[in-house]
Parts: C-alpha cells; structure tokens; sequence
C-alpha cells in the first residue's frame, strides 16, 4: 500500500514541499541514476509507488521491470549494486534523479554506463563508457 498524496493542480505542485509524485497511466515515474561522485548519467529506468517507497525506505535503487511486471532491486542477480546518496524529484515531480554510489557496471552489458553510444555527424559511434 502507498503511501503518496495525489499531485496538486498548476503551479501548487511544482511549489509544494511534500513528495505528491505525478505517475503516468501506468503508475510509473522515470528514474535516472547518477553517479554521485562524476556526475555521469547511468542509466534510466522506471518506478512504481511501491519501488519509489523501497528505495526511500532502504537507500537501494529499487525500480520496477516492465518487461518481467516485477520489482527490480539494482544488482540483486548481479551484485552491480547502486546505494542511494541522493534522491530529488523535479519541479511537477514525474521524474526523480538517484544520485547513487554504483558498484560494478549499471548497465546489463557490463558497461559502466548504459549511454556508451555516441551520435557524431549523424553516425553512431560507441565508445566503452560514456566518457
């Protein structure tokens, strides 16, 4: 059961100081980890209420699968685990930012990053992180 108030109207919900976070239709937020100490993007996923109040609750990325319609805890299988240094929502609050301390690689190639593609001139290069 979550615990979340409903979004306010207008500009209320981007003044508010309570956590009202704006899922879409399908009760999921985006969620983007960052690397608290580079700053570099990790990779994006989805939450649900329930995988949005584990995280807070237990400081471990927890985001939901929409492939296997399950909770997903980072690196549960593979010990790429991210612990959560930061957690903020942006203005409307349907996007939150983890700023994580990730072990291992996060993205599921072993990369350290899931953005290892480059577009330049309108060619994809990839490169082994994201650098």
């Amino acid at each position: 059961m979550t615990s979340f108030p409903p979004p306010l109207s207008g500009s209320a919900q981007d003044e508010t100081a309570q956590l009202r976070p704006r899922f879409d239709a399908n009760g999921l937020i985006a969620a983007i980890a960052q690397d608290s100490v580079t700053g570099e993007v990790l990779m994006l996923a989805w939450m649900n209420a329930e995988a949005l109040e584990k995280t807070i609750e237990t400081g471990r990325a927890t985001y939901w699968s929409r492939s296997r319609t399950a909770l997903w805890v980072k690196g549960e299988t593979s010990g790429h685990t991210q612990e959560v240094i930061e957690l903020r929502v942006d203005c409307d609050q349907d996007a939150v930012l983890l700023k994580v301390r990730q072990t291992g690689g996060a993205c599921h190639t072993d990369r350290e990053s899931c953005f290892y593609r480059r577009i330049e001139n309108g060619a994809l290069s990839f490169t082994r992180n994201a650098d």
